[in-house]
Order: C-alpha cells, then sequence, then structure tokens
C-alpha cells in the first residue's frame, strides 16, 4: 500500500489544532505529525490529564486523520545549546524560567524524557492500537555548532568535548525512551549535534549507538549543503525513523550570498538557497522514493510545508497531491520472473 501522507503541524501552529484539522482533510491528507507547541499537542496534559488523550485522538478520527509521530523540535534544542535570549521566543516560560543556561538545559532534558513517556500514552490510546513504532521527532541542539568555521583554530579536544556533551546529555534521556519503547529521530540539521553524513555517524559513535536514537530524514537540510542526500538513506538505513517530504533549491541568488546565508532573511531573492514547496525546488525526490523502498521504509511520508513565497493552503494542498502522486509501493516479484516458465 502507498505510504500515509501527514502534515506536520509545526509551521501551522499559529491555528488551534480544532481550526487545522478539517482544513488538513480538505487538503487531503491522511494524518498529522504533531507539534507539541500551540495547542496541537501539550506534554503535561497529556500525562495528567486523563480524558486529553482520548480526546485528542476524537478529535483527529472526527476528521478522518492519523497520527504516527509526535515532535517536540524546540524544546530538544535546549538540551544541548548555548542558551541566550534567542531560547526564549520558543520556550514555554516553565523551561525557560529565568535563563540561567544550565538550569535551562536540565529543565528541557526532563521535558524530553516526558515527551516519551507522553508519545507513548498518546499512541496507546490509539483508535485500533499503537502503531508498530512510536516515534518522536526534534533536534538535539549543539555545543559547537558555532566552532562549524575553525577561525580561531578550534583547540584540541573541543569537537570531541562537544560530542561527549551531547552524550551526556542525551543518553540519559534516551534512557527513557527505551524504557517506553519510544524512538527518538533527530532531524539532521544545521546548529544540531548531527548537520550531514559525517556528523551524523559521529553522533551515533558518541552515544554508542543507542538502538532508539535514529533520524527523521529531511532531504532540504543536505541538499543546499552539497550532501548527497540519497546517499544518506542508504547509509543509515536501519536508522530512517520518520521522513519529512520538504523541497529547497539552491544556486538561484545573484551571488551575493553563499550557502551560509549571509545573515539575509528567508524569501531575499539575493540568497543562495531557500526552502520550496516539494515539487518547485531542486530535491529530485524520485531517488527519494526509490531507495526509501529498498530500505523497506514504510512509515509516513510528512509534509513540512515551508515556501515564503506561495500561500500556505494552496501550496500544502499541492504539495499533499504531488507527494500521492510520487509515492508507490515496492515491486512484489522478482523482475522478470513471468519469463520463468515454473511460475507462469
Amino acid at each position: 500500500m502507498p505510504r500515509q501522507i501527514t502534515l506536520f503541524t509545526g509551521q501551522w501552529a499559529d491555528l488551534s489544532i480544532e481550526e487545522l484539522a478539517p482544513r488538513i482533510k480538505e487538503m487531503g491528507y491522511d494524518g498529522v505529525e504533531l507539534a507539541c507547541w500551540g495547542d496541537h499537542f501539550d506534554v503535561k496534559s497529556a500525562l495528567q490529564d486523563p480524558e486529553y488523550c482520548d480526546q485528542k485522538w476524537a478529535l483527529l478520527k472526527k476528521h478522518g486523520l492519523e497520527c504516527y509521530s509526535i515532535s517536540n523540535h524546540l524544546v530538544g534544542q535546549a538540551v544541548c545549546d548555548l542558551i541566550d535570549e534567542r531560547h526564549q521566543s520558543i520556550l514555554s516560560p516553565e523551561i525557560f524560567g529565568e535563563g540561567d543556561p544550565e538550569s535551562v538545559r536540565k529543565r528541557a532534558a526532563e521535558e524530553m524524557m516526558q515527551t516519551a513517556r507522553a508519545a507513548r500514552k498518546f499512541m496507546d490510546a490509539r483508535p485500533g492500537g499503537s502503531p508498530e513504532k512510536v516515534v518522536v521527532n526534534g533536534f538535539t541542539g549543539s555545543s559547537i555548532w558555532h566552532l562549524l568555521y575553525s577561525f580561531p583554530p578550534v583547540t584540541p579536544g573541543q569537537i570531541k568535548g562537544g560530542f561527549v556533551d551531547f552524550s551526556e546529555r542525551w543518553n540519559p534521556i534516551l534512557e527513557v525512551f527505551q524504557e517506553e519503547n519510544v524512538y527518538f529521530a533527530l532531524e539532521v540539521h544545521p546548529t544540531e549535534i548531527a548537520f550531514d553524513i559525517a556528523s551524523a555517524h559521529t553522533a551515533l559513535d558518541a552515544i554508542n549507538n543507542h538502538p532508539n536514537f535514529g533520524f527523521n530524514y529531511d532531504p532540504s537540510h543536505l541538499g543546499y549543503q552539497g550532501v548527497d542526500y540519497v546517499k544518506f538513506i542508504r547509509e543509515f538505513r536501519d536508522r530512517i525513523f520518520h521522513c519529512h517530504i520538504k523541497d529547497a533549491w539552491w544556486n538561484h541568488g545573484n551571488g551575493d550570498v553563499g550557502v551560509f546565508g549571509g545573515h539575509t532573511d528567508f524569501g531575499d531573492p539575493r540568497r543562495f538557497w531557500d526552502f520550496r514547496s516539494p515539487g518547485r525546488g531542486d530535491i529530485n525526490f524520485e531517488e527519494i522514493i526509490v531507495a526509501l523502498n529498498d530500505i523497506h521504509y514504510a512509515g509516513p511520508l510528512s509534509i513540512e510545508w515551508e515556501d515564503i513565497r506561495m500561500d500556505r493552503f494552496s501550496g500544502a494542498t499541492e504539495a499533499c497531491q504531488f507527494t500521492k502522486n510520487l509515492d508507490f509501493a515496492p515491486s512484489d516479484v522478482a523482475f522478470d520472473a513471468a519469463f520463468d516458465k515454473e511460475k507462469q
């Protein structure tokens, strides 16, 4: 069967889930990837309110929608980051508090543990039973992202120290994920501990290949960097826990701005790269579907819709149909099997 096409609600959190759910169905989607911000999914309510999960499912089912994963990118970002005033805008007052960096990181880590527990409770309440693999997508943050361009030269051990910091902060979180039989899928992304193939390998090594740590595959964050985004699928075939369909184009600027962005805003025509609605950028999604079939990925294709040049409702509707037309099930017969007389 074709994979489920879902919409990541993170970019739609200005709308209540009650208002958004019928629009998602109208746009043609099979389900949602619920963000843990806005009112789309609240970790504390899921754990403390005995009716919350059932009510959330009732709302989704009322509009014919499924859900296979939740996402807590914003809190996850704060676990390893060098905390500053930027984080106040993405974190709740309870987690940001007075802004003491280490206190913020510790509260964020505890919230990620609670997210694993909430995801398990929510998916156990799913009508028809929990999906085979319960996934929480998100970010990890990074204490060494600012060292990306190494001048002044990094001192011996600085980069290794960043991965040690990641290991020390995330291993306790991952133990809770393992206890709950929930999987954490890092969206490999600039500003995270893993942002390309090489750093993804290093991150896995740092946590001794923890079985509950893998990736939310999103080609849009790899292509403009020059990373082979199809190779990523094959390289981490057993670690692709979730998949975003998101497009980007690159080499479309006027030469003023490079891959680092030039401190310009999205949509600036001088930019070297920008996010685009699926099918309107430079990502080769045909190759991606082939590779996902080759690794037997059967999870949802979740559209993370971002395109500053398009109306989001018309764009997300177009993206849903594009993805449905794109997806195809792998073959269940051997090639040329029909020519074998014994099989005729």
